[in-house]
């Protein structure tokens, strides 16, 4: 074999360099931790962060549809929202809606996380039965709720007059606590298969030889349940919840699909109503005031869950 040119002698150096830049990059921690962030930081920034600085713009203007102009008005569209009867009654509303969901979605997870880890036959079409209301579009699925519901059509009066439980249909959306049960109903239905997921991935962590040495020492399911299956699986069930917080309070396609926040603003939240008034009623001023209401209730409880979890890991 020949001697190596004169141009791959002066060559091997610059790639030398090269290869011991880019080593210097990847034992780098912290570059590396930024670079693989920025694109969530700039996703968040673009979607997230101006359309918050946005709303608290409009929320202190008199801007409308029919007038885009930015006037200062200070907090008048607060005063004006606090002396609004349908605002209060969004917002217990609101409360109502996320705590009742929550209690169900967190139950009812766990019951069909503990269906998904069964072994037995068609275990795989049954997980995909249970993934299915989930993956659907959420505005499909609620027009298929609202057909059901229906006052004059509904399949669910049909079965319950036919097995004699009522007379007369039910007007699911057109009573009051039956409406507000209702948007629970379907709302529930959409988020159960998530959260039984989440909690799905918290049993199957559960070391074998825990609950095999509880088995052994002849405890029974519930108390398994109760002292090894619950305690070792509550961070995983509290991020459930605050999913379901988060989906559940800023969410109003249910209420918008079904009810329209009535009858008579019974079933309306506060998302539905800021998008009634800002959008709908040309309002966005106060549109944006109320939506803004949603962030501190929502930091709130996100940081009084994430408080718990860090203490349930840490004790």
């Amino acid at each position: 074999m020949g001697a190596p040119s004169a141009e791959r002698v002066e060559q091997a150096p610059a790639r030398a360099s090269v290869q011991l830049a880019r080593r210097r990059l990847a034992d780098r921690d912290g570059a590396l931790a930024w670079l693989f962030v920025s694109p969530a930081v700039v996703y968040i920034l673009a979607l997230v962060g101006l359309p918050f600085v946005l709303a608290i713009a409009f929320s202190l203007s008199d801007v409308t549809g029919g007038d885009p102009s930015f006037d200062w008005v200070g907090l008048q569209n607060f005063e004006r929202i606090f002396a609004d009867p349908v605002f209060w009654r969004s917002l217990r509303n609101t409360f109502v809606f996320t705590a009742v969901s929550m209690l169900l979605i967190v139950v009812f997870g766990k019951v069909l996380a503990n269906v998904l880890i069964a072994d037995f036959k068609g275990r795989w079409l049954v997980r995909f039965l249970v993934l299915l209301p989930w993956t659907t579009p959420v505005a499909l699925s609620t027009i298929t709720w609202l057909w059901m519901l229906d006052s004059v059509f509904s399949p669910i009066d049909w079965v319950l007059r036919t097995a004699g439980l009522i007379q007369t249909n039910m007007f699911w959306l057109g009573v009051p606590h039956l409406a507000m049960a209702s948007v629970i109903t379907v709302h529930v239905w959409r988020l159960v298969p998530l959260a039984a997921v989440i909690m799905m991935a918290g049993l199957l962590s559960i070391p074998k030889d825990v609950q095999e040495q509880a088995l052994v020492d002849g405890a029974g399911y519930w108390r398994r349940m109760f002292e090894i299956t619950i305690p070792l699986t509550a961070p995983v069930i509290a991020i459930s919840a605050l999913f379901g917080a988060i989906f559940t309070f800023t969410d109003m396609t249910v209420v918008y699909v079904l009810t329209r926040g009535g009858p008579t603003n019974e079933t309306q939240v506060l998302a539905s109503w800021a998008f009634f008034r800002g959008i709908e009623g040309s309002d966005i001023g106060q549109g944006a005031a109320i939506a803004l209401f949603l962030f501190p209730l929502l930091l709130a409880a996100a940081i009084a869950i994430l408080r718990a979890v860090r203490r349930m890991e840490i004790g």
